[in-house]
């Protein structure tokens, strides 16, 4: 079984093709099951608003989408799942609304995703008076951490993505175990997933995330992992899942995870033989 939980829709302003199109990406590449997790409606204007995520207003034109969709896609051999791509914020006042849409709506998955280039983030940085690069990364880890242990969220999302978009010069995980060990220990403890997302291997240092030697200590610490393409295309579906895959396995991984009415469900590690 081969399943893809992170991809988009038209909705967000940055993804392009129909969803219908990325079932067929789904089923050309043996994909069973797939979940599409747009963009959660922020109310704060600086977690980005045109072109970056749907309004409140498109919320149930969103999941009809959805549903329609998987109606299509199920002769196909596709499972079409309802997610959503919920933000991870330090300040839990920016949050209630958020919380709202979570609680009013039956999600299949709910990823955590903390966008440390959204303006959002680069204001309480700079509120913070965090300046200095090693500082942003452990803020950051601590962070995800929070959020872990928020209880809002299925698997944490892209969980190294500072290290993109200019954020920080430079991220070397090795001087950050400390920080990032206790990340991945409140995954463990509470019980939810990681997201290996395979976009990382598309941008910035051009590499998985989280980074490989993340993904040692995940192994060696029992964290338990998701997968997703992050398909903002229809041939972005499955994305590198044949390289990435084998890679988990010999890194200790024997299964990954995915979600049904916030239900954890195991599967086998993929074979991509």
């Amino acid at each position: 079984m081969r399943v893809d939980s992170h991809m988009h829709t038209t909705l967000c302003g940055h993804a392009i093709g129909a969803p219908i199109e990325y079932a067929m990406a789904a089923a050309g590449r043996g994909i069973n099951v797939m979940t599409i997790t747009c963009h959660i409606p922020m109310e704060w204007a600086a977690f980005g608003q045109e072109g970056i995520r749907m309004q409140r207003d498109q919320l149930d034109h969103y999941r009809y989408l959805v549903h329609e969709t998987a109606k299509k896609a199920k002769p196909m051999g596709v499972e079409v799942l309802c997610g959503i791509e919920a933000e991870v914020y330090p300040d839990e006042a920016h949050m209630e609304p958020m919380d709202e849409i979570l609680a009013e709506y039956e999600w299949d998955f709910v990823l955590g995703s903390l966008h440390a280039h959204c303006q959002s983030y680069l204001m309480w940085l700079k509120k913070n008076k965090i300046n200095d690069d090693a500082i942003r990364i452990d803020s950051y880890f601590r962070h995800l951490k929070d959020g872990v242990q928020s209880g809002r969220y299925d698997s944490m999302s892209h969980p190294d993505v500072i290290r993109t978009y200019g954020v920080v010069g430079e991220f070397k995980p090795a001087e950050h175990e400390e920080v990032i060990r206790d990340f991945l220990q409140s995954v463990v403890d509470e019980d939810i997933c990681m997201e290996v997302n395979t976009s990382g291997l598309t941008k910035g240092d051009f590499e998985v995330h989280p980074d490989p030697l993340i993904l040692d200590w995940a192994s060696e610490m029992g964290v338990k992992l998701t997968i997703g393409s992050d398909s903002h295309q229809p041939n972005s579906v499955g994305q590198f899942f044949d390289t990435i895959q084998p890679m988990l396995r010999e890194k200790g991984f024997k299964d990954l995870h995915y979600f049904r009415g916030r239900e954890c469900i195991r599967i086998d590690m993929p074979s991509w033989d």
